[in-house]
Parts: C-alpha cells; structure tokens; sequence
C-alpha cells in the first residue's frame, strides 16, 4: 500500500545524528547508526503545518486520549496516509481500549489533575499543588500509555501489509509498573510478550505476569559485568528479532509518544482554567516520561496552546542517580561556552560522546523507590535539554526524603500513591526548601504508581 508522503504529519528522526526513519519501515525504533558512541534516540516529530492541538467543547467531549489527541499521534498518520483513513483509525482504537478493558477493568480516559491545598500547605506553597493522578489508570500506573501508543502502531502497520505478526514476540526488561503495563497491552493486543526481570523481583509481580500470559525470565546479576542484567537480556532478545514493547526511548523512539498524551491531558487542563504552570516536577528513571512531558509541553508552545514551557525539574534517588550526572557534565559544558545558543552547543558535544556523560551506575541501587532505579537514564539527552532551557534542576533525594513525601501524600489527599509515584514530590519539598520554587507560583506534580 502506498503512503502518500505529502499527507503524513510527522516523521521519526535520531536526535542524536539526524537520520530519517523510512515511512514504509514497519520498525523505525531504533538508528541504525546505534553503537558508534553517540547517543541515538528516535524521537517524533510534527510537521505543525498539518496539526492542531484540540481544544474546546468537542475535544472534551471524547475522553479517551488517544481518541482525543488523534491528530497528533504517527500511527493515526500512517493510517490516513496509507488510505486507512480517520474513521478506521477511530474504530481500532475503541476496539483495544475495549480489550484493555477486558484484561485490567480499566481503560483509557482522561486522568484527574487535582487541586490539593492541604498538601499545597504542607509543601510551603500559597496555592494548592496541583496532582496529576495516574493511580487509576490501566494497569495502574502511567507506563501503559506508552505502550498502548506502540500497539497502535504495529497494529497499523498490519493493516497497511507493511509488518506481520506471525511469529512475532515483544518483549520487555522491568519488574514493576512497565512489565505489568506491558502484560495488560500485549494480551489485549493478543502478542507473546517476554519479560525479563531481576532475581529479587516481586513474587507478585512475577506471578500477576505469569497470569496476563508473559513468558517471565529471571536475570541474575554477574560480579563482572555493569550495568542491569535484565537489559542485556533484552538487548539479545532483539538481536533474536523480538519487537521492543518497552518504555525505554533509545530501544523504541516510538513508545515517548503514548507518553506524551499524559502532558497534553495537563495542556488541556490549564487551557480549561486559563492558570499558568510555573514548575513541574517529574521522577526519573529510564527517563520516557520526563522526556514525553518536556515533549508535550514544547509541542503546546509551538502550537500556540501556551506561551511559555514550565520550569522541569527531575528527582532521582541517593542510590543511583546517572542523570543528574549527566545534567551537571552539560551544564559545565554550557558555562564554558560563548554564543548564541550555547546549550544546543554542548549538546551536539554529549550526544556525539555518549559514554562521557551517561554509562551505567556502578553499584546495585536499592530504595523504596524501586520503580526509578535505572542503571541509566536511557532518554537522558532530552530531559536535559529541557532542564537546560527551562531552567529546571535535577534533584537527588534520599530514602528518608521519599518516605517522609509518601507518607505526606499519603496523610494529605485521598491518592493510594506508592514510594515510586510520589518521588516528585520529595523533589518538591526539596526545591520549595532551596527557594528554587516561590510560595506563589504554581507547581504541578505526577503521582504514577499505584500501591499494590
């Protein structure tokens, strides 16, 4: 089938180096320039000729955001472009969501951005914190809208003749809230999925995962090799043909996308009630959701739905904390700069000499934070460009930190938040107490993770 080049609204391209995925390639995941030592990471971009941000009374009236935000999403391109067209593209995705329905009792739809003055209060703050709420979605945490956004996409590509799904496998390395996302989305998808996951993995985690019908694979650690066992794990598993359904953006450019519809459904919000955002605060770990919100955000500006990006900021854990490494070797890099842009100088710089500024933590992490405890931030690049631009910080905190933010989520609003989920909000406290946030701005937090 043919895709008609002029109607496609957005292409896949390598931040790294530039190269331009091939719009028939039914796998366009990963640069083909990966391993020559620069950073290569895929990432979508929109041709803003061609879009529009929806907004008004008939956008809210679909809440289901992958319905909703349509207009901005490649699979739905690739579709019409190849003659599918919008309605089709309409039908396949209730038909999933339905099916997603099926598996967890849960779908997709508009999550709650909530106004929270007791915990506002608490924080230091003159206006209520504003709570992103991911507790109810599928699966329980925010880690199935990226890859509900990568099922789109093989499943258009099926149609299209352009990839087929006999014998294929996905697969994923993770042993929490991505591996259980993973599960729900492939079985609704109805894909094999391969899991691997660290020995100390969660009994019942392993054993909800055995349940949605993924093939479940422990990986040991080995004294002499860095880095996590269970990525290296799925890194073969590739090189074996198997499909990354994995929330890490330099194994799959296309799962930051899902991720994004989370920071639109905040867009959309602040439209709504025509308020400013002045920080937002995100935990790290591979760094997919950090990346897709500064993706949204930068998206709404350049689209006109607001004036200006808020500040991000990043929380990582005392126990591994590999981006704010990276943040601080950039930043040294852009003080030592003269020019017009010196940021995107030193930029160009690290991406080209990865190992420089991003490798694998060298001792095992351990934390109650255990969902952000990546060897690597694997999507490091963007997050630290929209740091750099917007003034943001990255923010180590430590294990007394998290519990104390847990626990004041937990006592101040009625979110069943995990350690992992309310780590912003440790960075938060921290950011408040340096004088980095004033009393009276207007900060938004993610809480991502359901207690199980």
């Amino acid at each position: 089938m043919t895709i008609r080049r002029e109607e496609l609204a957005s292409l896949l391209a390598c931040r790294g180096c530039g190269w331009v995925a091939p719009n028939r390639d039914p796998y366009p995941f990963r640069c083909p320039r990966s391993g020559d030592g620069g950073d290569h990471v895929l990432r979508r971009v929109l041709d803003y000729e061609k879009v529009s941000f929806p907004l008004g009374a008939e956008a809210d009236a679909e809440p289901m955001p992958f319905l909703r935000y349509r207009a901005l999403l490649r699979p739905r391109h690739l579709a019409v472009a190849g003659g599918l067209g919008d309605e089709w593209f309409v039908k396949l995705v209730r038909a999933l969501d339905a099916k997603v329905a099926a598996v967890d009792g849960a779908c997709f739809r508009e999550t709650p951005f909530l106004e929270e003055a007791v915990l506002g209060e608490a924080v230091g703050l003159s206006a209520p914190l504003l709570v992103k709420d991911e507790t109810g979605n599928v699966a329980g945490s925010h880690k199935a809208r990226h890859l509900f956004g990568v099922l789109l996409h093989l499943e258009v590509v099926e149609a299209l003749g352009l990839g087929a799904r006999e014998g294929q496998r996905l697969a994923i390395a993770s042993c929490g809230n991505a591996a259980l996302a993973a599960a729900v989305v492939a079985l609704a998808g109805g894909r094999p999925l391969e899991v691997f996951v660290p020995t100390d993995a969660d009994p019942a985690v392993v054993s909800r995962l055995a349940a949605l019908g993924a093939q479940v694979t422990s990986c040991p650690r080995r004294p002499d090799e860095a880095g996590d066992p269970t990525y290296r794990a799925l890194e073969a598993a590739l090189e074996r043909g198997a499909v990354a359904f994995t929330c890490q953006g330099n194994l799959n450019g296309l799962a930051i996308e899902g991720g994004e519809t989370l920071g639109y459904e905040i867009v959309t919000s602040l439209a709504r009630s025509g308020e400013r955002l002045d920080h937002v605060v995100v935990q790290v770990g591979g760094g997919a959701l950090a990346s897709a919100v500064a993706a949204a955000f930068s998206e709404a500006r350049a689209l006109g739905v607001i004036d200006r990006m808020p500040r991000l900021h990043t929380v990582q854990t005392e126990s591994a904390w590999p981006l704010r490494r990276a943040y601080d070797r950039v930043r040294e890099l852009v003080e030592g700069r003269a020019g017009p842009d010196p940021v995107h100088s030193a930029l160009r710089e690290a991406v080209r000499h990865r190992s420089r500024f991003m490798w694998p933590w060298e001792t095992v992490p351990h934390s109650i934070a255990h969902g952000i405890l990546d060897d690597e931030t694997y999507d490091w690049a963007a997050v630290v460009e929209a740091m750099l631009t917007t003034g943001g910080e990255a923010v180590v905190v430590s294990e007394e930190e998290l519990e104390k933010a847990n626990t004041l989520a937990l006592e101040t609003t009625k979110v069943a938040v995990d350690p992992t989920g309310s780590a912003g909000l440790a960075g938060v406290i921290k950011l408040r107490a340096s004088g980095a946030i004033e009393p009276d701005e207007r900060v938004a937090v993610l809480f991502t993770g359901v207690i199980r």
